[in-house]
């Protein structure tokens, strides 16, 4: 199953107490993915266009609880009429009325991801999204979702309005007002494992490169070394510098601090990496 899949197995379960929090969901649910029509012998039936049974059945179920309204028997036009006065047009954005309380947004934007939405393994990346039909309800969507201080952006893919978030927190902010606490908790579980692991590259890969650039460092101040006693002469050196050249070709790959422990009196890494630079220097001049 998909983590996905996951979130909506456990947003379908919740239920609120609060009758306008149901029907705030149902509207979700119904403006979403809700469709009605006539059945063969001429009377009205509501379903919902959705692949997961578990959000058809939250529909069915809040069909009952809040209006009574049985799936089971072919319904009146009246009944038909009577719901969507009270969920509004399918094919616009929900009333304001419906979602005035942040109870009632919470159940909203549960309702809306349990029809639209859809969101990425986050051991893989993070990305959550609602595909709505016209460009209102996508705005009214993003604006519900804005108003928790989460930021959410709206694209246009084929014939879609994309809602959608890509910040791992945003995310998780976003399962917290929708109430899902376990696919929370196992999305910061995976977060903090994806965060440790990229910490762990990171600090890998940068000590990594610290010793190549040391070695790169150190081989090139012995080839300077022994090019100064081969075209110069150590004793032409003096003192500091010849006790310097002959420290670093018997330690080849001692980094600087190990380099100054050698001297007496010990010789700070400043002290011996200037050391270093003047022979560098003297051998180019050499060179020339």
């Amino acid at each position: 199953m998909s983590f996905s899949s996951e979130v909506k197995g456990e947003l379908a379960r919740r239920i609120s107490p609060a009758r306008h929090c149901q029907i705030a969901e149902l509207a979700a649910i119904m403006n979403l993915c809700g469709q009605y029509g006539r059945d063969e012998n001429g009377g009205f039936t509501i379903g919902f266009q959705t692949e997961n049974e578990a959000v058809a059945r939250k529909g069915f179920t809040l069909l009952k609880k809040t209006y009574n309204i049985d799936t089971d028997i072919a319904l009146k036009e009246e009944d038909i009429q009577g719901l969507l006065r009270k969920v509004g047009d399918l094919d616009s954005p929900v009333s304001p009325l419906l979602i005035k309380n942040a109870c009632c947004q919470r159940a909203f934007l549960r309702g809306a991801f349990l029809s639209t939405g859809s969101m990425s393994d986050p051991a893989k990346g993070y990305h959550l999204e609602f595909d709505c039909t016209n460009e209102e309800k996508a705005v009214q969507l993003r604006e519900l979702i804005r108003g928790f201080d989460i930021e959410a952006r709206i694209i246009r893919r084929k014939k879609y309005h994309v809602v959608y978030l890509k910040e791992g927190a945003a995310i998780v902010d976003l399962l917290n007002v929708c109430e899902a606490p376990v696919s929370l908790m196992n999305m910061e579980n995976l977060r903090i494992i994806k965060e440790m692991r990229n910490s762990v590259n990171r600090r890998v890969n940068c000590e990594t490169a610290n010793i190549a650039k040391t070695v790169y460092a150190s081989s090139r101040q012995v080839e300077d070394i022994e090019y100064i006693r081969k075209y110069y002469g150590f004793r032409n050196l003096p003192d500091t510098l010849r006790e310097m050249a002959e420290i670093r070709l018997e330690y080849p790959d001692a980094p600087l601090k190990e380099l100054g422990e050698h001297f007496s009196p010990v010789l700070g890494k400043s002290g011996v990496n200037h050391r270093l630079r003047k022979l560098s220097e003297l051998a180019e001049k050499i060179r020339l």
